[in-house]
């Protein structure tokens, strides 16, 4: 059941970010395949809750490895179908969002009562945090006010990730200084309801302190200097890093950015800077573990995640810092291809790696007592399958 359910799963969650992706283009004027209005209204919560919310879904219940996880990425997934299907009340989708969110929310607990740890307990702060935006976003609230809850939700979603891939080699002053500050950017999120103005100043100053710790203590800033995936990954890191810092140097030295080019560019730092190029880094790791497929990488994958950073620089230091409408939707459209481009690498390298396993002898795993090619598998990471943990260390 599981094996059918996890690529109908994943298409939900691809239905998302292709409605999402659309619906940008509407918001920026471009041309796009679909004019209806309703994508552009829901084109955030469909691209964060929708696609990503699905993703993080779909890894949290293969670590889980319980029916019940699958509940989560599920509603999530329906949630989306109904945010895009015509002539379905957007009234379904505000009861199935928050459901989902709690779905995850109730995984994220159960993994981190199997495993205590800082970045576990991040991933829980980050799912409360997302339950929070979706009842914001069923409530009617703006989505100005919802857009720190649904920052903090994919910030310390993917924060907790790289805590656990810095674990080994860490100090121990690094999970109190994670603990930290992952206990400001949830503060800062809530305090930007309670009082936007402070609030998004906190908020900006712990999301800095975050990357600082984050940057600090990950392994990308040794692989950088390596080749091949590790490398790919580390670069796809830091630059993630480096458009988190544009965001949170905006908030704090801006305050409640909630209309203009100022907000538009902090949104887009956060949501494509930092989340798209971290699932681009993530992909070759994440989704062999999750689809149970090969996803060999190859060094064209660099291509989208360039074109992505180029062309969201052009369309926030050309459109929004200096007003220039066409660097705005030349970078707006860009960005689309960019990720586009990327999806058909991704689903291109699957089928060139189930084509190039056919025919040859399984590999020895861990579970046989004879480690893999490439040393003995590393013991798995609490509430996660060892494949998504060794891979990622690149």
């Amino acid at each position: 059941m599981q094996k059918v359910a996890r690529p109908v799963l994943l298409a939900g969650g691809g239905l998302a970010l292709l409605a999402g992706l659309d619906g940008g283009l509407l918001l920026i004027g471009v041309p796009a395949p679909v004019s209806a209005d309703r994508l552009a209204q829901v084109h955030g919560v469909l691209l964060v809750l929708g696609f990503v919310g699905t993703l993080v879904a779909l890894e949290r219940a293969v670590a889980l490895r319980r029916t019940p996880g699958w509940l989560a990425p599920g509603l999530l997934a329906a949630a989306a179908v109904a945010l895009v299907a015509p002539g379905v009340p957007l009234d379904v989708a505000r009861v199935l969002l928050p459901s989902g969110a709690t779905a995850l929310l109730g995984v994220a607990v159960a993994l981190r009562r199997r495993g205590p740890g800082l970045a576990l307990s991040l991933e829980v702060l980050g799912a409360t945090l997302g339950l929070g935006a979706a009842l914001l976003w069923s409530a009617g609230v703006p989505v100005p006010t919802t857009v720190p809850w649904l920052a903090g939700f994919l910030v310390l979603a993917i924060a907790g990730e790289r805590f656990e891939l810095a674990r080994l080699g860490a100090p121990a002053g690094a999970d109190r200084a994670g603990a930290v500050a992952g206990t400001a950017v949830t503060a800062g999120v809530v305090a930007t309801t309670l009082w936007p103005g402070a609030g998004h100043v906190l908020l900006g100053a712990a999301l800095l302190g975050l990357v600082a710790v984050l940057v600090r203590h990950d392994v990308a800033r040794r692989t950088i200097r390596s080749t091949g995936l590790p490398r790919y990954v580390a670069g796809c890191l830091l630059a993630g890093y480096a458009w988190l810092t544009v965001a949170g140097a905006a908030w704090l030295g801006g305050g409640a950015l909630l209309e203009g080019p100022a907000y538009d560019a902090v949104v887009h730092a956060v949501f494509l800077g930092f989340t798209l190029t971290m699932v681009m880094a993530h992909a070759p790791v994440i989704l062999p573990a999750v689809l149970r497929t090969p996803l060999p990488y190859h060094p064209v994958l660099a291509a989208p995640v360039v074109v992505l950073q180029a062309s969201l620089a052009l369309r926030v230091l050309g459109g929004d810092l200096h007003g220039l409408t066409w660097a705005l939707r030349v970078g707006g459209a860009a960005n689309v291809v960019a990720v586009l481009l990327f999806v058909l690498l991704a689903v291109g390298s699957v089928v060139r790696g189930r084509r190039d396993r056919r025919g040859r002898p399984p590999r020895p795993s861990a579970a046989s007592g004879t480690p893999a090619r490439g040393g003995p598998a590393r013991p798995a990471a609490a509430g996660r399958p060892a494949s998504t943990r060794a891979g990622a260390n690149a």
